[in-house]
């Protein structure tokens, strides 16, 4: 059985598109007869309240995830560089017992050097997986600036780790043809789109009354929902902005938004200045399990994100559970949805950053109800044909076998070690570059 160890910048238990993808990939991949573990940097340890022990291992949801002990510590870059250095270590140390036929590395590049030099090292094939530029991510998280040192220096990294990967992912077109730009074979780099477990989507529960009584919700109000990351780029403060606007043609519209983060004051005190602030019900943070009940209440999903390098290049996740949900999208028309959603058959755009025209697509659709099946169908057909995760994660095996059968070729040919399992080769030149 192949053995395949997928590198993480963090994993579940905690929450989020990251964890939840890397779940799906893990358990797709088992469930095609892979033998799959994970670890996780050091970064893993910052998110939780009690940190590894060195060798640690989880069991989540029946998934194995070791987890690098520590913290990053000391001066920006060298911190990076120490981070780096004790992923590459506890990569290496979990290799030596249970010796992964290949190594799957997924953004940021941090993970991504890492598992490099542990892969040359080991002498097995290195796959790098990119599901967003994290230097993008900072600026829209407003942690980064855009052309600083920093910037550039984790842009630099990442193109370098892109260039030496045996194989390479993205997760949308975007981020392909941006790496395609900077000078990467094309021929070299697949899409795995965003999925879904569709599994776990059947038919969507009935209403909830009590929860929409709870939250003081009549029935037959419109709902608009808002379901996701606290994060500036998503939007939500001009999707909160559209509410008195939709409000004049449709005066019982609420809004609802689930969930919590960085921008939750600033989106709270948003809502309160509202003509009518009543109209925007914020519920806190949800457990996962109860998030359904959620989806039960809201006719209309929103996601507003604003007009960005991160969000032009990059899917997210929540728009594709929407529809498999059944529910109605609308979103913002930057290049992320615009991979999704197709305009008027699977949902609805809008321009970006345009409270207004936020107002006036989400009137429309409720104008429209009678065109809601339609879209709803259109909506989980498209996500059975292109983002079921059971279908597309046999996209990684035919990968992974070209790159194990060409080790093996390799190995023969120098009459050496056959590529089956780990060598105890020495730190390529490769492996001295990246730590220069």
């Amino acid at each position: 059985m192949t053995r395949v160890l997928h590198v993480l910048d963090h994993s579940l238990p905690l929450h989020s598109g990251y964890t939840f993808r890397t779940r799906a990939i893990l358990k797709a991949q088992e469930a095609a007869g892979l033998d799959v573990r994970a670890i996780t940097g050091q970064r893993h340890e910052t998110e939780i309240e009690e940190r590894s022990a060195p060798g640690a291992v989880e069991t989540v949801e029946g998934l194995t995830f070791h987890r690098t002990a520590g913290v990053p510590s000391g001066p920006i870059l060298l911190s990076e560089f120490r981070e780096m250095g004790a992923l590459t270590r506890s990569i290496q140390t979990l290799a030596r017992d249970w010796r992964p036929d290949l190594i799957h590395a997924h953004s940021p590049a941090l993970c991504g050097g890492a598992a490099l030099q542990a892969a040359r090292a080991l002498g097995v094939p290195f796959v790098y997986e990119i599901r967003a530029f994290w230097e993008d991510a900072a600026v829209g998280n407003k942690t980064g600036r855009e052309g600083s040192l920093v910037y550039r220096l984790t842009r630099a990294l990442e193109t370098q780790v892109a260039k030496r990967a045996d194989a390479l992912f993205t997760i949308c077109d975007g981020l392909r043809g941006d790496l395609i730009a900077r000078g990467l074979d094309p021929a070299k780099i697949d899409v795995m789109p965003n999925g879904v477990d569709l599994s776990l989507f059947g038919d969507p529960p009935p209403r909830d009354a009590a929860l929409g009584e709870a939250l003081g919700i009549a029935p037959g109000a419109p709902v608009i929902g808002y379901i996701g990351s606290f994060y500036d780029y998503e939007g939500v403060d001009d999707l909160i902005a559209a509410m008195p606007l939709l409000r004049q043609t449709h005066p019982d519209a609420r809004l609802v938004i689930v969930g919590a983060g960085e921008m939750d004051a600033d989106w709270r005190a948003a809502a309160a200045a509202l003509p009518d602030p009543e109209a925007v019900i914020f519920t806190g943070r949800v457990p996962h399990a109860e998030v359904a009940r959620y989806y039960s209440l809201i006719d209309v999903l929103a996601y507003p994100r604003k007009a960005s390098r991160l969000t032009d290049l990059v899917t997210p996740l929540k728009p594709l559970e929407a529809m498999a949900q059944r529910r109605i999208v609308a979103a913002s028309h930057v290049g992320g949805h615009r991979e999704l959603i197709e305009d008027g058959v699977t949902g609805a755009l809008f321009e970006p950053d345009n409270p207004a025209a936020c107002a006036a697509t989400l009137a429309r659709l409720l104008d429209a109800r009678e065109g809601w099946e339609a879209l709803r169908e259109a909506g989980v057909a498209r996500v059975r044909e292109r983002h079921d995760w059971a279908r597309n994660a046999e996209r990684y095996l035919s990968v992974y076998q070209a790159l194990l059968t060409n080790l093996k070729r390799k190995g023969e040919a120098a009459g050496g070690h056959d590529g089956s399992r780990p060598s105890s080769a020495g730190p390529s030149a490769e492996q001295h570059s990246l730590r220069a």
